[in-house]
């Protein structure tokens, strides 16, 4: 079933694993992407939206075919109703059906020679003398060996395979967003542009969406942290009180139904250990703000397969050698979230009657740049106008 040993076995086979596998496949590596789940792409925990400036830094070529829907733009709501509106040109993004998306970016990494296997589970590894790994697999339910020089762990939020080579990855439990989503079709809904809902009382610690999928279809989905929500409620109590609430949507019906953890910070400083590099959900490579990570994942994957390519041809697979993936990141992407989760840990602290001020006072265009992390210093002078809001400003500078 699988071969005796490979240069490069990559666990998880989303955007970051399938990136890694691709560049490391393409420089005539053995390389073997394990899935442990039965289909690729499947479940989603991810609201499928994907901007044009995020398609160009991954440098994934466009294809209508995993395109849902087009968008124009966005609304964002704050808790009284009062909304900023953030218009574009022409069309700014998609909503993209993840489970045709994912699926054709493991088809690119087999094309070029990355051997790709779902329905895998990597349930051991171990150092060998020789400066290898000896990795267990269970394939459908049947135990295999193989061996590999190097490991890339792309294993998701939750990811075991960090943890069992040695590196600490653990988050704060303030840093991992639980989402809820349905997609539910038959409602009523803005179909170019996604909805954004924000409320210490409808989505504590985050923020509610409407990501359009048709003319009357859509992912209605739900990111909330604790402690800022109630001990009862969990992520989908809220999700559905808020669908209850709207006559657009309490008489839809639910196509798909979905939850999982988001991480939305705990950044980290190393991502490296002997013979692995971590990328994707697994190193925390998301948009602290708004969660979004198809395009940090794939451009962390993207990384580590660069790394290893390079450990490889210069036979240094030590923690020091592929330690200059930590500062590739940092430099590329790195310091920019950084801004962004400075700018999550100021909004999770203001109270309605603050972000209704701020949808008083910003533009459309102001919201871009603030979770792309740019102009945070304009954002504090703004927020110095309240007496109140002084001290949250400042932590933004």
């Amino acid at each position: 079933m699988f071969d005796a040993e490979y240069d490069v076995v990559v666990v998880g086979a989303g955007p970051a694993g399938t990136a890694a596998g691709k560049i490391c496949a393409e420089h005539d590596l053995s390389v073997l992407v394990l899935e442990k789940r039965q289909e690729i792409g499947s479940p989603k925990r991810c609201g499928e939206g994907l901007g044009k400036n995020s398609l160009g830094r991954m440098g994934v070529e466009f294809n209508s075919k995993w395109v849902t829907r087009e968008i124009i733009g966005a609304t964002c709501y704050a808790p009284n109703g009062r909304f900023v509106r953030i218009n574009y040109d022409g069309p700014e993004g998609w909503v993209i059906e993840r489970k045709v998306f994912d699926k054709e970016l493991a088809y690119q990494a087999s094309k070029v020679g990355a051997r790709i296997v779902a329905k895998a589970e990597v349930t051991g590894l171990v150092r060998a003398d020789d400066g290898k790994v000896d990795v267990s697999i269970n394939y459908a339910g049947t135990p295999y060996k193989t061996r590999a020089k190097m490991i890339i762990a792309c294993d998701g939020v939750e990811t075991k395979i960090a943890r069992i080579m040695g590196l600490n990855t653990t988050m704060k439990l303030n840093d991992i967003a639980q989402g809820a989503q349905l997609e539910m079709s038959n409602i009523k809904i803005d179909p170019d542009r996604i909805e954004l809902y924000f409320g210490n009382d409808i989505a504590p610690g985050g923020y509610i969406w409407i990501f359009p999928k048709g003319d009357d279809v859509a992912n209605v989905g739900i990111g909330i942290r604790h402690p800022y929500g109630k001990e009862s409620m969990c992520a989908m109590d809220y999700l559905m009180r808020f669908i209850e609430s709207r006559p657009e949507l309490k008489d839809g019906s639910i196509i798909e139904y979905n939850t999982g953890g988001v991480p939305v910070g705990g950044l980290l400083e190393n991502m490296v250990a002997d013979n692995l590099i971590v990328a994707g959900d697994a190193a925390h490579h998301t948009n602290p703000i708004h969660g979004g990570g198809i395009a940090e994942a794939y451009i962390g994957g993207k990384l580590a397969g660069e790394v290893v390519v390079d450990a490889l041809l210069n036979k240094d697979i030590s923690a020091k050698y592929l330690s200059k993936y930590n500062k590739m990141w940092w430099d590329l992407r790195g310091s920019k979230m950084k801004n962004v989760e400075k700018l999550r840990k100021v909004a999770e602290k203001l109270k309605d009657e603050e972000l209704n001020f701020l949808a008083e006072e910003l533009s459309g265009d102001d919201l871009v740049e603030f979770t792309r992390g740019s102009a945070l210093k304009k954002l504090a002078t703004i927020m110095m106008k309240k007496p109140g809001m002084i001290r949250l400003a400042k932590e933004l500078l």
